[in-house]
């Protein structure tokens, strides 16, 4: 599914990302962890083929970068979800008009959706509880309503990947709640893409994922199954704090000591 060797970033004469290797194998589910600024949001945009390398090489589903046909025809094979793409969208458009948009990957519906379309885009409204209001203008839903929203869109073009970058921005405790579920929904079909979650709150990490990748400053800190990385010995290291762990209901939980 991806494959990153040796890769670095500059922006503004800085490294953003240096030296990142990174493989990912279809039906795996990953985590990016990492504070603020560690570089999470620009893996994500070069994946996506926003942004090329300064070095390195990187392949994702099967497409080289630098040999490759990209751009549209990759990305329609990813669906991703930011607050950068949420903020693209016309306040005016209702939720099922943005979802249906997903299947042309386009921002605003520009061309007419078949019935399969159709049908696919209100099974996905009811599959993530947005259907009760998917005849509301985007403008009137609430940041959780618009993130299921936007995943719905995601969703569309049944990608085989799905990157949702800090997904519960912005939410109370309940509609992060609310989405968290979604994704574990989404995990459970048959035709699951794989999920690549990116946070910075350990809480987050739901039982469906099996690997992380940890972020820091620009390079990758750590690596791998996600029962050997979250340990207090790990994480304190990772945060440079004294970290206490303990899990409830399969998912861990963190705090300073």
């Amino acid at each position: 599914m991806i494959n990153l060797e040796n890769i670095g970033l500059i922006r503004q004469g800085k490294w953003i990302l240096d030296q990142i290797n990174w493989q990912v194998k279809a039906g795996e589910h990953w985590v990016l962890l990492g504070l603020n600024g560690a570089g999470k949001t620009a893996l994500l945009h070069m994946l996506s083929a926003y942004h090329f390398p300064a070095q390195g090489s990187i392949e994702v589903l099967g497409r080289k970068f630098g040999k490759d046909p990209l751009g549209e025809e990759l990305r329609q094979e990813i669906g991703l979800v930011s607050q950068t793409i949420k903020s693209r969208f016309y306040d005016s458009d209702s939720a099922y008009q943005i979802v249906l948009s997903g299947g042309f990957a386009s921002i605003g519906l520009y061309e007419t959706p078949t019935d399969q379309m159709r049908a696919r885009a209100q099974q996905l409204l009811k599959d993530l509880g947005c259907f009760h209001y998917a005849n509301r203008a985007y403008y009137t839903l609430s940041q959780g309503e618009k993130q299921r929203v936007m995943i719905a869109r995601a969703l569309m073009g049944q990608p085989k990947l799905l990157i949702l970058d800090e997904p519960t921005n912005g939410l109370d405790f309940l509609a992060t709640e609310k989405l968290l579920d979604a994704v574990e929904r989404i995990a459970s079909r048959p035709d699951a893409p794989t999920i690549l979650y990116v946070t910075h709150h350990v809480n987050e990490i739901l039982p469906l994922f099996d690997k992380i990748l940890m972020l820091k400053e620009g390079k990758v800190y750590r690596s791998g199954n996600k029962d050997e990385l979250l340990s207090e010995q790990t994480l304190s290291a990772f945060f440079e704090t004294d970290i206490q762990l303990t899990w409830q209901n399969n998912r861990p939980q963190i705090w300073r000591k």
